[in-house]
């Protein structure tokens, strides 16, 4: 079993509910494609340490994921570098 941690940060503009909606399909993403989400953590809003695609702050938000293989990873890499609502994401297997 592999562990990750998926960090992304969520565009600013966005309401209450479009960010918890944009939250809830990513975490969906990563279980529809064989994945556990173990834990997960609003960081909240805070400020950019440089600007990104025109935001000085952004919403923060990290999963930690169990998956078998990398296809959950890989999907959720995909879709976030094509949705216009994650300015920002990293993804970091880590060693246990």
């Amino acid at each position: 079993m592999n562990h990750y941690e998926i960090m992304f940060i969520v565009r600013p503009t966005l309401s209450e509910d479009e960010i918890k909606k944009v939250i809830e399909n990513f975490g969906k993403i990563l279980t529809e494609n064989g994945a556990t989400i173990t834990d997960q953590k609003d960081m909240g809003q805070r400020e950019l340490a440089y600007e990104i695609k025109k935001f000085k702050s952004g919403y923060y938000y990290v999963y930690q994921v169990e998956a078998s293989d990398d296809k959950a990873i890989k999907e959720f890499d995909r879709l976030a570098l094509i949705s216009n609502d994650v300015i920002r994401h990293l993804i970091t297997k880590l060693e246990k």
